[in-house]
């Protein structure tokens, strides 16, 4: 059972509960008694269990580093959202093309990402773009991903996306 003892764990423990309430609130638009009671309940169970995962209770300096990656993550995401319908375009264009212009390939490249989570933001952002998939990352940090056009691999190779994600996460572009 997690602890809330001490004013470390308490402001992580209420960090986690805004971020969560905030989120499930802006999420499901409800705005009535009912659903925001229900959405506050449920943030509190879920900071309590895990408030300790999302925010380290180390003291105010890394709640601010939290907060400042949780704001350069969401400025990621809407950059990906963007990517993403440019992807679903692009292999729509080539699904409908008589032709089917396809030249599949998996293209390896190294990672210098920090840790796991940004490893693992990359590998899903990679994979959630039409026209690419991760098939795996080795214990090196080298991706493997499945491309259906070449000039998909090569927009990969040239790492604006492995360099945002970096961006996010603090590690090296």
């Amino acid at each position: 059972m997690r602890s809330l003892k001490g004013e470390k764990n308490i402001a992580s423990f209420l960090l986690t509960f805004v971020i969560f309430f905030v989120l499930w609130a802006a999420l499901s638009t409800f705005f009535d008694v009912v659903h925001l009671s229900l959405g506050a309940i449920c943030s509190l169970l879920v900071a309590y269990a895990s408030h300790d995962l999302l925010i380290k209770p180390k003291g105010a300096e890394h709640v601010l580093t939290v907060l400042e990656t949780s704001f350069r993550f969401f400025l990621y995401l809407f950059w990906l959202i963007t990517q993403i319908i440019r992807a679903n375009i692009d292999v729509m264009m080539i699904v409908l093309s008589p032709k089917l212009p396809i030249s599949p390939e998996i293209i390896k490249f190294d990672s210098k990402l920090p840790n796991d989570v940004a490893l693992t933001t990359l590998a899903n952002s990679i994979t959630l773009t039409p026209g690419t998939l991760t098939v795996d990352i080795d214990e090196k940090k080298t991706y493997y991903v499945h491309c259906l056009a070449k000039r998909h691999g090569d927009a990969l190779l040239k790492g604006k996306m492995q360099s945002l994600v970096a961006r996010v996460f603090g590690g090296k572009e």
